[in-house]
This record gives structure tokens, C-alpha cells and sequence, in this order.
């Protein structure tokens, strides 16, 4: 019998290393899903949109023969994709509202020998909780100072000291100016961003110091959550100052050999 769970009980037993099954549309993956979680897409973008047509325009029922007709033959394909993902046999499942995506793939899976848990709620329930837990109260230091006084090496340092650490730049793969993109990899979408930035949030103790770089609500592409930028905005800060040649010498060797092309585009959107 199918089982549905709150989403606190999902992510702890994520924690214990149960595999996570995101049975949603390749391209809702991509957009953003829990960190870790493997894709076993029911319909392709395609199927979905198709289904979904049949659903508006004419009825449940041809909607529910033509997702049949999508999914029948890709049966055998589903089960040996999660035999190559995991050899355990419980396995945690999602869809996005928890609905019969999730409920359809977890028949076929528990017909094949695995015990299945469900997101009650889906993935819409997550994003709920997540958006939530970054208005609870937590005892922020924010590390500000102009850009080239080292402020990203400080927080390495205290974070191999022990203390906690939140790397908004490393989260979002990039630097937060103008010249922020340049020598990092392509930036996350912004909803995978937040459920990043959400599986460190998590794990910190709000209760002790957690340290964090200033930084504007964008990180390029990417926000900061409202709730959490609005923490920071209150929060004690301590301004790293540095003297401008010292600065000056950290940036020229940090973007040395640059590509020409790429510095000038990034001084035009200044």
C-alpha cells in the first residue's frame, strides 16, 4: 500500500541515504528539483503538453488512454533505469503536487519489488516548506567590504575554523559585481539556486553565528530569497577594509589572463 509523507519525514529520510526519484518532465527538472534526487520523467515535455491538451479540450478519460498509450511501452524501460540508479529497495518518490504521476510510477516500482514512500504534496509542498524556513529567525553576521579585500577568503577561513558558513557566491557561481561571471561556471536556474541554498540552510543551527557575504538581493542571474535578504539587511555587519593598491594587486591577479573581450563586456554594464 502506497504510503504519502510529510516532507520533513521525506528529507530526513533522504538524509539516511534513500534514493530520491523525481518523476516529473525532464525540462521541470532542470528548472529546479531536490538536490540529489534522480529523474525518471513519466512523460517527455512533449507527452505532457499533449495530455494535458487532451485534458482541457476533451475529457479526463482521453486524456488518461492517450498518457496509456505514451507510457505503456516505456514500462520495462523505467524499472531497469532505477535498477541502474539504486540496488536498494526503498526508494522515495515525487511529482509535482503529489498527484497521479508520482502515485502511477510508484505502482509500477512497488510491482517491481520496491517499497515506496511519496512526497505528500510533491514537489509544491517543498517549495513551501522552503520559502517558509528562510523567515525563521537566525543570528546572521554579514562580512561586507569593497569588492577585492578578500572577503570570500575570510569566510573560507572561518568556515575551516569550524564555524558556520553560508557561500551565496559559490552557490550561485558567481561573484556578485559586474565582473562576477567571468571564470565560473553557468549559474544554476534560480529556483534550483534557492533549493541549494535551502539543503545548507537546513543543515546550520539558526540558534549560532552563521556568516554570510554582503551582497545585493541578485547574485547575477539568481536571488536571495525576500525572507532571508531581509535578515541580512538587519543583521550585525563587519566591513573588511583594505587599502586600495592591496586591492588593486588581488583583482589584477585574479583576472589575469582574462579573455580581453570577456572584461570589456563586463565594463559595459557598469
Amino acid at each position: 500500500m502506497l504510503q504519502a509523507i510529510s516532507c520533513d519525514d521525506f528529507l530526513n529520510l533522504q538524509q539516511k541515504k534513500i534514493p530520491v526519484i523525481d518523476v516529473r518532465t525532464p525540462s521541470e527538472f532542470a528548472n529546479g528539483h531536490i538536490p540529489g534526487a534522480f529523474n525518471i520523467p513519466l512523460f517527455s515535455d512533449e507527452e505532457r503538453a499533449i495530455v494535458g491538451i487532451k485534458y482541457k479540450q476533451e475529457n479526463k478519460e482521453a486524456a488518461v488512454l492517450q498518457g496509456l498509450e505514451f507510457v505503456g511501452p516505456k514500462l520495462s524501460a523505467y524499472v531497469k533505469l532505477l535498477h541502474r540508479i539504486t540496488q536498494k529497495k526503498e526508494v522515495l518518490l515525487y511529482c509535482w503536487r503529489g498527484g497521479q504521476r508520482s502515485r502511477s510510477m510508484a505502482w509500477l516500482f512497488e510491482l517491481a519489488g520496491y517499497k515506496i514512500k511519496l512526497l505528500e504534496g510533491g514537489y509544491k509542498a517543498y517549495r513551501n516548506l522552503l520559502l517558509q524556513s528562510f523567515s525563521r529567525p537566525a543570528s546572521l553576521i554579514i562580512l561586507g567590504g569593497m569588492t577585492g579585500s578578500g572577503k570570500s577568503e575570510i569566510l573560507t577561513s572561518i568556515k575551516n575554523l569550524g564555524y558556520q558558513v553560508i557561500d551565496l557566491e559559490k552557490l550561485a557561481n558567481h561573484k556578485g559585481s559586474a565582473f562576477g561571471a567571468i571564470g565560473q561556471q553557468e549559474q544554476p536556474p534560480p529556483q534550483q539556486f534557492e533549493n541549494d541554498l535551502f539543503k545548507v540552510w537546513s543543515s546550520l543551527d539558526l540558534s549560532k553565528p552563521i556568516w554570510l557575504e554582503d551582497e545585493s538581493v541578485s547574485i547575477g542571474r539568481v536571488s536571495i530569497p525576500r525572507p532571508l535578504f531581509i535578515q541580512m539587511r538587519n543583521s550585525k555587519v563587519i566591513k573588511i577594509e583594505v587599502d586600495k593598491k592591496v586591492r588593486v594587486v588581488r583583482l589584477v591577479k585574479e583576472y589575469v589572463g582574462i579573455d580581453s573581450e570577456e572584461l570589456k563586456v563586463s565594463v559595459h554594464k557598469i
